[in-house]
């Protein structure tokens, strides 16, 4: 009888992962024993001497290795969130492991020729949309990844694959690595002029944490961020600005310039093997954009309406900072201190303002009253399921009936073990399987200013956001419906899956949601309107600024994806081809993008960095519909639950849209909330 908890059904509460149980050293012979299960499901689909169906093919082939999903969102949600060395050196063993088994799958010749039997006769089998969509998505899985391909190809797709899923957990550890590598200690008081006391406690603790006198400031947002907006000494904001921008890019054991002209390359070759002219073109072919060009056209429409804004806005700052320091040139490093300072006087509105407006405790609470009102959700903290960290809280969700939705896990500051950043995950889908629906478990996780010894955790008004907007992706993933657990949740084309979050973001913005969470967290009062209308109005300061950076991103990322890289021999020097026509700053030698552009090295956002900027315009068209009807307008909400939210990726994604707003999102409705359209 083994006693590795990850091989036996979890005798938990609502089936909940049994975190603190696990060992790490449980980990890898549970991958090699669930690779081996899945393994042998897999060859009896494909030995199956019955004739192809739906069901014994297509079907059975979704609900297979659903031990070793369960095991492989345990481990890699755990390396992401709460990691170590033995962790991460589990990770690079079972990489390669995780790539072979997906490849046998895809390579599999039986396999495949049943999937292509019961999908050459698809258009007798009288399949529902969803059955279609899960038939049309397994045939592609198959044939996006070889399965067409003769032997040798097969073979060489198989090296490729392996090799790149090492390339990108190394990328991510050194990132990982040089953010927690650097470490400025401020020990004469007179530097810390211009930071706000919250940020000067927090430094003081880390610094007392690790028996060091001063004050201690790190690569890590909440240490960050404060330090560049308003440490009045430049040198030392030079000193921070400088190690963020120059992660991966310091010639050295950390350093990650090879690592991405490899995995550009590499991705490439694939692409090419597969019959596509670029990776690109390949990844594209599934998205909402579908070509290069037409993302290329999106970005650079976009930038020339933002350009002139931009340029404009710069040219102030810079008149404002000359005026203000007598600094003749904005550097990188002033980005951000000039920015809040002429923020500061345009509206009087300043960050530590604010602050006290938004309690950690009571963000949450808004979040889930908004939740509420729109979806007529319940969520409850309940204690007794486990969790992988003590900060982590949990919830139980219900609907008004009170059936049992999802259990909600939310994780909030950040710590040695944990990547900086804030995302929304799984540990567990949302299916329905022999007439049960098995509902999800959802997590965020995110990197927000800790509380002191003295305060709460106050946020920013940009962390108010970032948790409406990760909460957003939650919402996506609990409230799904569907049949399958490929199509379920936050499973649906990547261009589309930042509608959700980024919606949700909204309310942060109106008197009426504002009101039912932003409290002074000593007085209970709530947050004065003039403030609530500041926020409004400074909603859109720096918008060119703003959006010229996200297109700078989205326009990096084609570079590298969209085009054949195999001449590329400089990292740094194509970069700055890049980005030439969304330069603003004097260039820094000492720093690169790329080295550390996490999302698109090492997370799935390679030649999909611009679906940020397509998913605002979705979701600036769909909250005018909201404000059309109403911000807690039921009507309407219901609308965007049953036809988006539950709907996961059942289907086209602008049917969806759609079916909700019943027209296409007009992208006019983003430039009219940025500011950037004179109407």
């Amino acid at each position: 009888m083994t006693s590795n908890l990850l091989l036996k059904s979890f005798q938990t509460p609502y089936n909940t992962a049994p975190f603190s149980k696990i060992k790490n050293e449980d980990f890898l012979p549970a991958f090699k024993q669930c690779i081996e299960e899945a393994k042998a499901e897999i060859d009896a689909i494909a030995n199956n001497s019955e004739e192809p169906t739906f069901k014994n093919t297509i079907e059975a082939l979704e609900f297979s290795g659903e031990q070793l999903d369960r095991v492989s969102s345990i481990f890699f949600n755990l390396n992401s969130a709460e990691t170590n060395d033995a962790i991460q050196k589990i990770a690079q063993e079972v990489s390669p492991l995780l790539s072979e088994f997906s490849n046998d799958i895809t390579l599999n010749e039986a396999l495949f020729k049943r999937i292509k039997s019961v999908y050459d006769s698809k258009s007798s089998l009288n399949l529902n949309t969803e059955q279609q969509t899960l038939l049309d998505k397994k045939y592609k899985s198959f044939s996006r990844n070889g399965a067409n391909l003769p032997d040798d190809k097969k073979e060489k797709l198989r090296e490729i694959d392996k090799e790149l899923s090492k390339l990108k957990l190394k990328f991510g550890e050194n990132v990982l690595a040089e953010t927690n590598k650097f470490e400025m200690l401020i020990t004469d008081e007179k530097e810390l002029s211009g930071l706000p006391e919250g940020a000067m406690e927090a430094a003081k603790q880390l610094a007392e944490s690790k028996d060091k006198e001063g004050w201690l400031f790190t690569l890590d947002y909440p240490s960050y961020i404060p330090f560049v907006t308003y440490a009045d000494n430049r040198d030392l904001r030079k000193k921070i600005t400088l190690a963020a921008g120059s992660k991966g890019f310091n010639n050295d054991d950390l350093d990650n310039q090879d690592i991405v002209l490899k995995i550009a390359k590499l991705r490439f070759q694939r692409a090419n093997l597969l019959g596509y002219k670029t990776h690109a073109h390949f990844v594209l072919e599934e998205r909402m954009a579908k070509t290069p060009t037409k993302v290329e056209g999106f970005l650079n429409e976009l930038l020339e309406k933002a350009k002139p804004a931009a340029n404009e806005e710069f040219k102030n700052l810079q008149n404002f900072a000359k005026e203000l320091d007598s600094i003749e040139q904005l550097e990188k490093w002033d980005a951000s201190y000039y920015s809040e300072k002429l923020k500061q006087k345009l509206f009087n509105l300043d960050d530590e303002l604010l602050k006290p407006y938004f309690k950690i405790e009571n963000v949450i609470d808004g979040a889930f009253t908004v939740a509420k009102k729109l979806f007529d959700l319940n969520f409850e903290e309940i204690k007794d399921i486990d969790k992988y960290h003590e900060d982590v809280l949990t919830y139980k969700v219900t609907n008004s009936d009170g059936d049992f939705i999802s259990i909600f896990y939310a994780d909030f500051f950040p710590r040695a073990g944990k990547r900086n950043g804030a995302w929304m995950t799984s540990y567990k889908p949302q299916s329905v399987k022999d007439g049960k629906n098995d509902r999800p478990h959802i997590s965020i996780v995110c990197n927000f200013t800790k509380p002191t010894k003295s305060k709460p955790s106050l946020l920013t008004f940009n962390e108010v956001t970032t948790l409406f907007h990760e909460f957003g992706h939650a919402l996506h993933g609990m409230l799904a419906n569907t049949t399958y657990p490929s199509l379920s949740g936050t499973s649906v084309f990547w261009d589309f899956v930042e509608l959700p979050s980024q919606v949700m973001e909204n309310w942060c913005y109106e008197k009426e949601a504002l009101e039912l969470f932003a409290k002074h967290y000593e007085t209970g009062e709530v947050i004065p309107m003039d403030l609530v209308e500041k926020i409004k109005e400074s909603a859109t300061f720096h918008q060119g600024i703003q959006t010229l950076r996200q297109i700078s991103f989205g326009l990096l990322d084609m570079s590298w994806h969209g085009q054949d890289p195999t001449g590329i021999a400089n990292v740094k020097a194509h970069e700055l081809n890049a980005f030439e026509n969304t330069t603003l700053y004097p260039e820094t030698p000492e720093t690169c993008m790329s080295t550390s552009f996490s999302h698109i090295f090492q997370g799935g956002y390679s030649s999909g960095y611009y679906s940020y900027k397509w998913a605002e315009v979705l979701d600036a068209d769909a909250f005018e519909y909201f404000k059309e009807t109403g911000i807690f307008n039921k009507d309407t909400a219901t609308k965007f639950k049953n036809n988006v939210l539950s709907q996961g990726g059942t289907e086209d994604p602008m049917a969806l849209y759609k079916r909700f707003r019943g027209k296409e999102p007009q992208p006019e409705a983003l430039l009219r909330r940025a500011g950037l359209l004179k109407e």
